[in-house]
């Protein structure tokens, strides 16, 4: 009987577990087609959502060479501390700040107030939150950033006085953690070996750290030619969204002047590409993807950095000589350019200019192109070949040289000469020839009554343009961001500064538009842009040869002057009377054999400035009078090979002849070192100091 009811029991119990069972399997496969078929979508793109965060490390810059293939800037391998962002908090970046500035030391030198302030309220968040009240708060309607501004402005130098020597470098690491981008290395700055070994030994302190092998510029021989390579640094704040549009990081260094500037898509390499794959979370799902950089392309210069330091050295010391003799009353300075006339190539270009607070001579060939001067008779042979095209003047034409008086001012030349050719008026410097031909160019001049009837505007504007045309007044078109044009000093309504303009004493020009005005003669009219990079090259792959020639510079002709060919010969003609003929203003250069040819120029300055631009008076309040020195020309004068402009400016008139013609001199020893360096050449100097021991670097 009591089994017959234990067999009874048997198949309810069962019947109620598999009815659980049933319902368990109904609920998960119910849970499992919602998951399924409702939010199948979404959970899908969950699991399969991954985030590609690129990040792209700078390579090498390109290598410069001078035209010999001697290196001038390279780069010096310096280890770097690098800072990867991981999304952080502000906390989290100090403490690791504050680690890092316990291994190295740190430059603080730009540390700004702002970093301060945001330092302070990050380490005093209750007392920055006590800097502004409740009610304020409301009135504010809670803004963060509203809120944090009203805090800025109420930390005062008190608060920014309790922070110590520590926190500010501190300070100084963390603002360069914050310039970076979340999961690209950051610099943050240079260490030694020994500050990096340190480093590396605690990285697992200090997340996000790390030590990379970069690069930095080094000039190989030191100020030689250092202002015209440039420099490379941080994108200017006004650039920054040009540079971001080429695919440039804020971080990223650039060329921020002259020749890096100018060719810093050429010198740019192409950046390490390092590939992050994270899952949704931003968590690092494997490792990265690397793909290797290459070095920036090569520029093979026009310059010839070996008779560059010789230039160098024959202005510096005529600078210096001049100065022992208390020979300037401006600021002592001295610039010269060496050009290939038919193709534009610039071999040389040197100027050092005294240091005010030192007193010494700082390297200043920048001024070459930024710097205008009066460059007085040397613009003469402009003068004589307009007025050759305009037709008031042909070959052999005959003007008296006499002291003239025209609109309150006189004119006369160095001595009174008489009646006189084109060419005389060249050889001897005559300035009342070139008075004739400004004057004809406005108008009439009746000699027998000393008077003058035309158009002054005309004049100018014929002149000028004129000018123009052997780049006198305008850009020349060199390789460079930027350059001066000189001073035009506009349509005076006077005939008097029309007749200075002739002859060099009105409008300015730079050392290196005069170059051009001068290769523009010797080489038969033709204008042709001022070049320092004559070619792009692969980097090379074989240490001590120079890649594959991407680019090679052809001569870029501007124009082509209007005068007739017979005309420009005429003018060569007196640009050779001026140093073998026999009473040519430059005859002492006719002693060598180089043959030269060229123009001398004495600007008189009737206001010289000192160093502050004040000008410079005697005891009676009377501007004191200088001169500016000028020589330019070219050599051979029946093949040139090299012309030049070499200026001396603000000098003292010395009446005593024992300071000479420093712009002479400067020629005739450069033309010296050129033709010398044709048979024998020893390369270029190392040393950072060409000069002598109180030489300033002039960065």
């Amino acid at each position: 009987m009591s089994k017959k009811k234990k067999r009874t029991h048997m198949p309810v119990r069962l019947n109620i577990l598999f009815f659980v069972v049933f319902l368990l399997f109904s609920a998960l496969i119910l849970r499992l087609g919602v998951v399924q078929i409702v939010q199948g979508e979404e959970y899908q793109r969950k699991l399969e959502r991954t985030v590609n965060v690129i990040a792209k490390n700078e390579a090498p810059r390109g290598v410069m060479f001078d035209r010999f293939g001697h290196r001038v800037v390279e780069n010096k391998l310096v280890l770097m501390v690098t800072y990867t962002n991981a999304n952080v908090s502000n906390e989290e970046k100090l403490r690791v700040a504050e680690r890092l500035n316990e291994l190295i030391d740190v430059d603080t030198s730009k540390v700004t107030e702002r970093d301060m302030k945001d330092y302070w309220i990050i380490t005093n968040r209750e007392e920055a939150n006590n800097l502004v009240t409740r009610d304020e708060m409301r009135e504010l309607e809670n803004d963060a950033m509203d809120i944090y501004r009203l805090q800025l402005d109420r930390i005062t130098e008190e608060h920014l006085n309790e922070l110590t020597e520590k926190d500010i470098e501190i300070i100084a690491i963390k603002r360069e953690f914050d310039r970076g981008f979340a999961h690209t290395p950051q610099r943050v700055t240079e260490v030694t070996y020994e500050e990096a070994a340190r480093v590396l030994e605690h990285l697992s302190e200090m997340p996000g750290i790390d030590i990379i092998r970069d690069s930095e510029r080094n000039y190989v021989y030191g100020s030689s030619f250092r202002q015209f390579f440039g420099g490379v640094g941080s994108i200017p704040r006004d650039s920054i969204d040009f540079y971001l549009s080429r695919g440039y990081y804020r971080s990223d260094q650039v060329g921020i002047s002259q020749l890096e500037q100018q060719y810093e898509d050429v010198l740019r390499g192409d950046k390490e590409v390092l590939e992050h794959v994270l899952d949704g979370s931003g968590r690092l799902i494997d490792q990265p993807i690397e793909t290797p950089g290459q070095r920036g392309k090569d520029l093979i210069l026009t310059v010839d950095m070996e008779l560059q330091q010789h230039v160098e050295k024959i202005v510096y010391d005529e600078i210096q000589r001049l100065k022992s003799m208390n020979g300037f009353l401006g600021v002592p300075a001295a610039y010269a350019v060496i050009i290939e006339p038919y193709t534009g190539e610039i071999l040389a270009m040197s100027g050092f200019r005294e240091n005010s607070q030192t007193n010494n001579l700082s390297s200043f060939e920048i001024g070459n192109i930024y710097n205008a001067f009066e460059m007085g008779s040397a613009v003469k042979g402009a003068t004589v070949l307009a007025g050759f095209q305009e037709g008031v003047a042909q070959p052999g034409t005959v003007f008296n040289d006499r002291t003239i008086n025209i609109g309150g001012q006189r004119m006369s030349s160095v001595s009174t000469m008489g009646r006189i050719n084109d060419l005389t008026a060249l050889e001897r410097s005559s300035n009342v020839y070139m008075a004739e031909i400004a004057m004809a160019l406005g108008g009439t001049y009746n000699h027998a009554q000393g008077r003058w009837s035309g158009n002054i505007p005309i004049g100018y504007e014929i002149m000028r343009y004129n000018f123009n045309q052997f780049g006198l007044g305008v850009k020349t078109g060199i390789d460079l961001p930027s350059e001066a044009t000189g001073f035009n000093g506009g349509i005076p309504n006077t005939i008097g500064n029309l007749l200075y303009f002739s002859i060099g004493q009105f409008d300015t020009y730079t050392p290196l538009q005069m170059a051009q005005y001068t290769a523009t003669i010797a080489n038969g009219g033709y204008r042709i842009s001022p070049r320092l990079v004559r070619e792009i090259r692969e980097p090379s792959t074989i240490e001590g040869e120079l890649g594959n020639v991407v680019k090679q510079f052809a001569p870029n002709v501007l124009n082509r002057i209007d005068m007739k060919d017979d005309y420009i010969k005429r003018v060569q003609e007196g640009f050779r009377l001026v140093v073998h003929g026999s009473r040519g203003t430059a005859r002492v250069l006719s002693n060598n054999s180089y043959k030269v040819a060229g123009k001398t120029g004495t600007s008189q300055l009737f206001f010289v400035r000192d160093a502050n631009d004040n000008v410079i008076r005697d005891r009676s309040g009377n501007a004191i009078r200088g001169n500016n020195q000028i020589f330019v020309g070219y050599a051979p004068y029946d093949n040139p090979e090299v012309a030049f402009a070499v200026i001396v400016p603000d000098l003292r008139i010395d009446n005593s002849g024992r300071m000479g013609r420093p712009a002479n001199n400067i020629s005739g020893s450069i033309l010296d070192v050129y033709f010398s360096l044709k048979s024998e050449r020893n390369g270029p100097r190392t040393s950072n100091n060409n000069h002598s021991n109180d030489i300033d670097n002039g960065e």
